[in-house]
């Protein structure tokens, strides 16, 4: 008999939610409530709270998989047991997806059975020291410093503003209209329409989300724009950064503003992962992280 009963996510949800997030540290940058927010629909994330344990479960394609319960260490197998039923009574493989290193290390020692655990590059996430996106010292960081010099003498009059509500309606028009750009080249990309679609949803709900950002303006016109929040202690996780394709240095620009204006007291910003896309982990890697944090796959094998 099924025991977890799941619920839709809904920005309702956020606070109830909010308290499991900060039951432990956390440095995977989807355990937090805006990045399965945003995703929900993409990925069907669904929840469930029973006996003070949060459960999440996905389903990408014909994959349907859980994702790491949230509830104090020492009931980590408890939650195991729970879910591990659920999957036998649906008669679907018990696959656990986005899970953390050190729950890895504990599920070695599980007494219910055996796991199979994967990694895959794509999903790392990269972390960064905040001095150094602020700063950008030194040769290792020569180029990403002439970029944005480069960048400031060619728009000596763009302006960087903490996001706000008249702020995030032009970005709503702008990012609709970079993704048309986007669409007419890669036509048949169905993440071009998830992400747009996802990013909206945030800026539609920005507040009550309770997110920091940050756009660059040239002329009142949004040359780039970017969001985060804090994710542990000691961690801000950037979620969303856009800029225009046809303004060279804007990425670097509104990285090294944000950073600087919103996040100088954090020592790690996480950046999140490339997702195998050439062109991103060409540009997470120019920034020389400090560390990548691994998102393990566990296959219940008996």
């Amino acid at each position: 008999m099924i025991t977890i009963i799941f619920n839709e996510l809904t920005i309702n949800d956020k606070d109830r939610l909010d308290s499991f997030f900060k039951l432990n540290y956390h440095e995977n940058s989807h355990l937090n409530f805006t990045n399965l927010f945003m995703w929900r629909k993409a990925y069907n994330i669904m929840w469930c709270i029973e006996d003070d344990i949060l459960y999440f479960k996905a389903k990408f394609h014909d994959s349907e998989f859980a994702l790491q319960p949230l509830c104090k260490k020492d009931r980590l197998f408890e939650a195991i047991d729970k879910l591990k039923a659920y999957f036998n009574d649906k008669n679907i493989e018990f696959t656990l997806s986005g899970l953390e290193e050190n729950i890895v290390e504990e599920l070695k020692n599980y007494p219910n059975g055996e796991f199979e655990f994967s990694t895959n590059r794509d999903d790392d996430d990269y972390v960064y020291n905040a001095i150094d996106l602020i700063n950008l010292s030194g040769r290792k960081f020569h180029s990403k410093k002439n970029h944005l010099n480069s960048f400031r003498k060619n728009y000596p009059e763009a302006k960087y503003l903490p996001i706000n509500n008249d702020i995030i309606t032009l970005c709503k028009i702008t990012i609709n209209g970079w993704y048309k750009k986007r669409l007419a080249l890669i036509p048949d990309d169905p993440f071009i329409g998830a992400e747009r679609d996802a990013i909206i949803e945030v800026l539609n709900n920005f507040e009550q989300l309770k997110l920091k950002g940050g756009a660059l303006f040239l002329v009142n016109k949004v040359m780039a724009f970017t969001f985060g929040e804090q994710l542990n202690e000691d961690t801000a996780v950037i979620h969303v950064e856009k800029a225009d394709p046809d303004v060279n240095g804007a990425y670097t620009a509104i990285n090294q503003a944000f950073v600087a204006n919103t996040w100088q007291d954090m020592t790690y910003i996480n950046r999140e992962e490339d997702m195998g896309i050439e062109g991103l982990r060409k540009a997470k890697e120019s920034y020389r992280p400090v560390k990548m944090i691994k998102k393990f796959t566990a296959i219940f094998k008996g």
